[in-house]
């Protein structure tokens, strides 16, 4: 029967600041709730009927994993589309990509290069859009390591968070991150490899500092963190970036600035005795296997209300008459 209830905007995930700090305490208030009822092996399934298409232009393991696995223990399902199976922005414009897919499914995550293709797609999309990556963003990640530490050490709020290496995607979200929650970010990359502040655009300086020296940012951390040195679609870069990241390998040394009670995170894969040593990823103050395990929880965070609820209300004007509201 039809609905009278007024439809939910749209909403994308595409960048960190996307969702305000209320809408974060929810989202991580949630994921706590739907992770404990998969530990105890109870069934939760409020995503059955509803499919996920995941278009991969970056190939990622964990990205695919963590998704796939997400809605398909929530009871939906998946449709996985890579460069070779999809047009977008080749045969097709990613504008007409988008109004074709968004009719078939009720989400997308997109793992791309320019944060453009992915703006494109989800302002012609009538499903929400996830970045899965982008050259400038990845908002998901930061999610899941924002998490991680809740779970380890309760909130991040008023802490301090080390960044170590380059000016990328990942730092630029942690910027992001903290502006928005709180916390602040001690970042140190070598030159030439700094972030750029007109992508990030965070609103206050507060919770950012530079420093040269990558012992000097890495003091009294609470967090500290790292990345590849050569990401995704800068290969050719990779030996001048060898030496030019020399200094920047967390090793012992640099976690012995910290606070005793620091936590190291990696985003993986990573390549020890380069970013990071051996003694650190698989020492004791590393969580990086929290954190990769804590991937899979994406699909519960996609959407600041209860993602089934926004699911069901977007899609129910793509699909169907059906008011999920009346109909549940």
């Amino acid at each position: 029967m039809p609905s009278n209830s007024p439809e939910l905007p749209i909403r994308h995930y595409l960048q960190f600041k996307d969702f305000t700090a209320d809408e974060y305490a929810h989202v991580f208030k949630r994921a706590s709730f739907i992770k404990a009822k998969f530990k105890a092996y109870e069934k939760y399934q409020p995503l059955t009927d509803r499919t996920l298409a995941m278009i991969f232009e970056k190939a990622s393991t964990r990205t695919r994993v963590s998704f796939e696995a997400g809605m398909y223990q929530m009871g939906g399902s998946v449709v996985h589309l890579t460069t070779g199976d999809s047009q977008l922005g080749r045969a097709e414009p990613i504008e007409d990509s988008a109004r074709v897919i968004s009719r078939m499914v009720d989400l997308v995550m997109i793992r791309t290069y320019g944060q453009d293709k992915i703006e494109t797609f989800a302002k012609h999309s009538r499903v929400p859009v996830i970045n899965g990556l982008t050259n400038e963003f990845h908002p998901c990640q930061i999610l899941a390591d924002i998490f991680t530490y809740i779970e380890h050490r309760g909130s991040i709020l008023g802490k301090t968070v080390a960044w170590v290496g380059d000016g990328n995607n990942m730092a630029n979200t942690w910027l992001q991150a903290a502006d928005l929650l709180g916390f602040k970010v001690h970042l140190s990359t070598p030159s030439g490899y700094e972030v750029d502040p007109a992508v990030v655009g965070v609103r206050t300086a507060s919770s950012m500092q530079f420093f040269k020296d990558p012992m000097q940012a890495c003091e009294g951390a609470d967090l500290v963190t790292t990345d590849v040195w050569t990401s995704m679609g800068f290969e050719a870069e990779n030996e001048v970036r060898k030496k030019a990241f020399a200094l920047w390998c967390v090793d012992a040394e640099m976690m012995s600035a910290a606070r005793p009670d620091a936590l190291f995170m990696h985003c993986l894969p990573a390549h020890r005795g380069e970013e990071v040593s051996a003694d650190v990823i698989d020492g004791t103050q590393s969580v990086v296997w929290d954190e990769a395990e804590n991937m899979a929880l994406h699909q519960t965070l996609a959407n600041p209300c209860d993602c089934e609820e926004h699911l069901r209300s977007s899609s129910s004007s793509t699909h169907s008459s059906i008011n999920w509201a009346d109909s549940m």
